[in-house]
């Protein structure tokens, strides 16, 4: 068995946070253990907690797509999820949940070592852009210590707004361009925000 599968197995049954009474099924995630792109979402869906697997609604769909646009298949990318149990109702996650997850998220990072990580979510975008809207960096890459992060908008966006489409579609296609020449892509520098001048006493 290898680290990643006993990772697997941990979270399918793991009772850290109270997502854990509700869910049909964890979603672990999935790909291969040498995946050079790694795509982290928000959250598993309705059918990814009935399934067990990421991605498998409409959005997953045009995820196919957009990687038959760049001539990659589903299994040579490796998909996760923030969490890996779905929230009721889909509501976004609570910080508690969150940090009951981040382990199993930094060891799958750890374990897969991709060469880029793809954000899909604001909060899997937060972890690394904290002061950033997706909005000003999709599709810019950025060197947050070993990794290169790829912002980008969750798939399910373009199927609710059809101008993300092509957004989406441009922002894949420089997925190649990325793997190709990795020394290009400059490093993220977290901008402080200036702090407010100090009142002057008067006496």
């Amino acid at each position: 068995m290898s680290e990643l599968t006993d990772l697997y197995a941990q979270i399918r049954v793991c009772p850290k946070c109270d997502l854990a009474k509700a869910r049909t099924n964890a979603v672990p995630g999935e790909g291969p253990e040498n995946a050079e792109v790694m795509m982290i979402g928000e959250a598993p869906g309705f059918h990814e907690d009935q399934q067990g697997r990421p991605f498998v609604g409409a959005a997953g769909k045009f995820l196919d797509e957009l990687l038959a646009g760049i001539n990659l298949k589903r299994d040579q990318i490796y998909i996760c999820n923030v969490l890996k149990c779905r929230p009721p109702g889909n509501r976004d996650p609570f910080p508690d949940e969150m940090d009951a997850c981040k382990a199993y998220l930094d060891q799958q990072i750890e374990l897969i070592k991709p060469k880029i990580i793809i954000t899909i979510s604001r909060f899997a975008l937060a972890r690394w852009f904290s002061d950033k809207k997706i909005s000003e960096i999709h599709g810019k890459p950025k060197k947050v210590g070993n990794l290169v992060v790829l912002p980008m908008y969750h798939p399910a966006a373009a199927l609710h707004q059809p101008s993300l489409k092509r957004v989406l579609q441009d922002d894949f296609k420089r997925i190649p361009e990325i793997l190709q020449d990795m020394a290009k892509v400059q490093e993220h520098v977290e901008e402080k925000k200036p702090e407010p001048p100090k009142q002057l006493s008067m006496f």
